[in-house]
């Protein structure tokens, strides 16, 4: 009885270990499918632009980071983030990012620019 419990333990935690590790964030900004990587910098032209493409054009929300573009499922949990900087938690297969949460990136939190502040 002893051994079947302790079994029952460690396959309960070992499921729960790989749920979790599965899960991922990763931080971009909600573009379109039209669109794509021009829109990988936030602004207000862009929310205008990826709300335009995605309601008139049939656009789908898509999400831009390093350089790259993904799908994004389901649709709807991006509409108030078009052209936002994003974080996204989810998983994902293939090129598509199935979102279990999105928030607003900290203001603030993009690079510096490596020029130099030197006077001429």
């Amino acid at each position: 009885m002893m051994k079947k419990s302790m079994m029952l333990f460690i396959t309960i935690i070992a499921m729960c270990t790989f749920a979790m590790a599965a899960s991922k964030t990763w931080s971009g900004t909600v573009s379109d499918s039209s669109c794509g990587v021009k829109h990988a910098v936030a602004g207000d032209a862009a929310t205008d632009c990826v709300k335009k493409c995605v309601s008139e054009h049939g656009a789908k929300y898509t999400f831009v980071s390093k350089g790259k573009v993904y799908q994004l499922e389901p649709q709807d949990m991006f509409a108030d983030h078009a052209g936002h900087s994003v974080k996204v938690t989810g998983e994902m297969k293939g090129d598509t990012i199935t979102a279990t949460n999105v928030e607003m990136a900290a203001a603030g939190k993009t690079k510096k620019s490596k020029k130099s502040d030197t006077k001429m």
